[in-house]
């Protein structure tokens, strides 16, 4: 009887039987197959000091949210603390990462308001030991309202967050912005270093984009110095049509120091996870939405030394 080390893994067995074969079916599995045992394997660097990454993008319907909490996921599933907060009252971000956000409920409104700190409305993710929620519900739709005439009104969250770090370590500090370039946009931009913005591989890609630049710009100008556009992600990736990768060369000619390799393609599981309160991550793991969200997160983490001195050197001019 052959031994424990005779039998071959599922992937091995797969990539036997299509390896010669033309099926692009066969091809994907093999592919999936190696690609998780390669990310599964590597080694996600932790940065030196906390990254404050706001995730952006005024067009609805780019991945946005998903983007955040799979990036979050990928990243505490591979050893790192993690913070996600929740800015857009519709609570997407908190449902995908299984936290309550009921109205009334504690949650980054009472952040806003002053009456909570972040540690007393953070709850932590069922899934991932690392990862922490601060929950948005629909109660956060007055705020833009109710804190426009304060003096203090972009920098609310920043305080909120730079009390959080004087106590508590995080590695990565994740916000998910509403599609809208309102005020509480101003204050995550207000709150962070760096921006990370996801692009659908689609015609209108960079229709809007030239906006959220000027709006940064701003920002950059009046409140925020030291924000950086550090990353773009391009996602809803289809790497059988012409189009996407023609929207994924031009944004890389556009972008080429911020852009990642790394695509996300357009897969059910991706939009079915958040239905069973779940990141894909954590969902479907071997996956090619998990494995691509996986690869990205470590491209991100690999990136940090990079990014940070970027984050120091405009600091420095300033």
């Amino acid at each position: 009887m052959a031994g424990q080390q005779g039998i071959e893994s599922a992937a091995d067995t797969i990539k036997r039987i299509f390896a010669d074969s033309a099926s692009p079916l066969g091809a994907e599995i093999a592919d999936a197959g190696s690609r998780y045992r390669a990310l599964h394997d590597a080694t996600f660097p932790k940065p030196e000091r906390t990254r404050r990454i706001a995730v952006a993008n005024q067009k609805g319907g780019v991945g946005k949210t998903t983007t955040t909490v799979n990036i979050a996921a990928a990243l505490a599933q591979h050893g790192a603390q993690v913070l996600v907060i929740d800015m857009d009252p519709q609570g997407n971000a908190s449902t995908a990462l299984g936290v309550p956000h009921a109205s009334g409920a504690p949650s980054v409104y009472d952040v806003l308001e002053g009456r909570m700190t972040i540690a007393e409305v953070m709850r932590p993710c069922p899934d991932f030991d690392g990862l922490k929620v601060v929950p948005a519900s629909i109660d956060l739709s007055g705020a833009e309202l109710e804190v426009a005439d304060m003096p203090n009104r972009t920098d609310l969250l920043r305080r909120a967050l730079d009390a959080y770090l004087d106590e508590h370590d995080a590695d990565y500090v994740l916000i998910d912005c509403p599609p809208s370039l309102g005020l509480l946009v101003i204050n995550a931009m207000c709150a962070v270093t760096e921006m990370l913005i996801p692009i659908q591989a689609e015609y209108y890609a960079l229709e809007g984009l030239g906006q959220l630049i000027h709006t940064i710009g701003l920002v950059q100008e009046h409140y925020n110095p030291s924000l950086i556009v550090s990353t773009m992600l391009v996602t809803m990736f289809d790497r059988r049509t012409l189009l996407s990768r023609e929207v994924f060369e031009e944004v890389r000619n556009h972008y080429p120091n911020i852009v990642l390799g790394t695509t996300i393609p357009r897969t059910v599981k991706i939009s079915e996870a958040p239905s069973f309160n779940q990141s894909v991550v954590s969902y479907d793991a071997h996956g090619m939405g998990a494995i691509s969200y996986g690869e990205a997160a470590l491209e991100i983490a690999r990136r940090s030394p990079m990014v940070l001195k970027a984050i120091e050197s405009r600091r420095g001019e300033h």
